[in-house]
């Protein structure tokens, strides 16, 4: 016999010799639990003794606890000339608190596994903390010590106003800035909407330590705060962790000083010139309030048109059966003063306008009432999918619960929400597309070398 034949047959004598060890080894191990389910998606509102409230999905399977909260207000309440002072405050909260600096603050939060970032946008300021269960009452205290003691020591104001500035240098030279910028400049005029609310290198320079500290204190009140919690913890200890986290804040904010505003409706064309082989294009016009009745008809007259990815329209006729962009999209923009329906596409500068011509004939299709039952009925497929896809974690979850109490939507919509989806008529869909979807006031700002496009907009500022 070969050494082949005979490697062979030992090895199959060893393995019919394991099979009794196995089988009795595996009457002594417990057999394996099967996963557990998703916790129910069922919010609580909790309210602390001291009048915080926060809503709360319980879940006791894994030891994490995600907070999410928000002050409403954020970067459009900036004074006229400290553009940025929003975001560079909220980034200098992480960099020194209480009695910790920079380092020590950062190591406190790395040495007990806490995750805490915040952040600001055009509406609202905003804070994140994922942190384990046993590590929760440092987790607090940290948070706490961050919103009402930072410290903003020059060195690090000045570390991160640098590196604010050097970002700012590059976006001023971005096309996707530029084209941004100039389009809500062109809808906005002289609302606050229309200033870059990251900053310019310019304004950045301008803030002392004074502004940031000044913004921050009449922004940061429990009047304009909103909490979301998701994880292992009872309302009672979460009752108490607020009003030991946010108690010492002020009781009210300064006066909001953004007015609502309308959108330009003019429409029209403007061409920025630049020396690039590609155009860059934002457009867009006014778009629908998120607590209207007729907001979840427009979300899926939204999806059929631009904002269902692969399967919308403009990716169908623009990039599969054109190849003019690589992307095209549509989306509702729910600024809080001025909810907007934009979109953007990148083509050559030979084909940018066949591109452009496309968006705007879709866009008067869909006003025009071309829509069908199989169109809504994947918008609806999706619409109803994505949301419980995307629950996946503590912190979606959190995250989740913070936007729909901001948008006033009720502790039950999490229930409600596929029957107000399944509710929508293609006549309700085609009522609220001509109702929303004007392609006469659709402002269109292109950033290159366009060739058939010229502008009829001046550029936003100019006389």
């Amino acid at each position: 016999m070969s050494d082949t034949n005979e490697r062979s047959k030992s090895m199959t004598l060893a393995r019919v010799a394991l099979v009794p060890l196995v089988l009795a080894l595996a009457l002594l191990v417990p057999p394996i639990a099967p996963p557990q389910a998703a916790p129910a998606m069922e919010p609580e509102r909790v309210v602390s003794p001291g009048g915080i409230e926060a809503w709360l999905i319980r879940d006791e399977s894994n030891p994490l606890l995600a907070l999410d909260f928000a002050f409403r207000g954020g970067a459009a309440e900036e004074p006229e000339g400290l553009e940025g002072v929003a975001a560079l405050a909220l980034s200098l909260l992480t960099e020194g608190a209480g009695d910790y600096d920079s380092e020590a603050f950062q190591d406190a939060l790395a040495d007990r596994s806490i995750q805490l970032s915040f952040s600001a946008d055009r509406d609202r300021l905003s804070g994140s903390l994922l942190t384990l269960t046993r590590q929760r009452e440092e987790a607090f205290d940290l948070l706490r010590l961050a919103l009402t003691e930072p410290r903003f020591d020059p060195p690090a104001v000045e570390r991160l106003r640098q590196q604010y500035q050097v970002v700012q240098a590059r976006r001023a030279q971005d096309p996707d800035t530029i084209a941004w910028r100039s389009l809500y400049g062109l809808l906005f005029g002289d609302h606050p909407y229309a200033r870059p609310s990251e900053g310019t290198v310019e304004s950045l320079g301008r803030i002392g330590i004074e502004d940031l500290r000044a913004f921050l204190g009449e922004q940061l009140a429990r009047d304009r705060l909103y909490v979301a919690a998701a994880g292992d913890i009872d309302p009672e200890t979460l009752g108490r962790l607020l009003d030991e986290t946010f108690g010492a804040l002020p009781a009210e904010g300064a006066p909001r000083r953004v007015p609502p505003v309308t959108p330009d409706p003019s429409g029209g064309v403007l061409v920025i010139d630049r020396d690039q082989p590609q155009s860059t294009v934002a457009l867009g016009h006014a778009g629908i309030a998120r607590d209207d009745p007729d907001f979840f008809a427009a979300t899926l007259v939204n999806y059929v048109l631009g904002g269902g990815g692969f399967s919308s329209r403009l990716f169908t006729e623009v990039r599969e059966a054109r190849g003019l962009a690589y992307s095209v999209y549509t989306t509702l923009a729910n600024f809080e003063e001025a909810p907007m329906l934009l979109g953007g596409v990148g083509s050559e500068n030979s084909r940018v306008a066949e591109a452009i011509g496309l968006i705007r004939a879709e866009w008067a299709r869909v006003a025009e009432g071309e829509l069908d039952e199989e169109e809504l009925q994947r918008a609806k497929d999706y619409l109803a999918g994505a949301f419980a896809l995307g629950l996946s974690s503590s912190s979606r979850i959190a995250g989740t619960l913070l936007q729909l109490q901001m948008d006033d939507l009720g502790l039950d919509y999490m229930s409600r929400r596929t029957e107000l989806i399944e509710a929508v008529t293609l006549e309700d869909a085609r009522r609220v597309a001509a109702r929303l979807f004007d392609p006469e006031a659709l402002t269109v700002v292109v950033v290159g070398r366009p060739e058939g496009l010229v502008s009829t907009r001046s550029p936003p500022g100019a006389s």
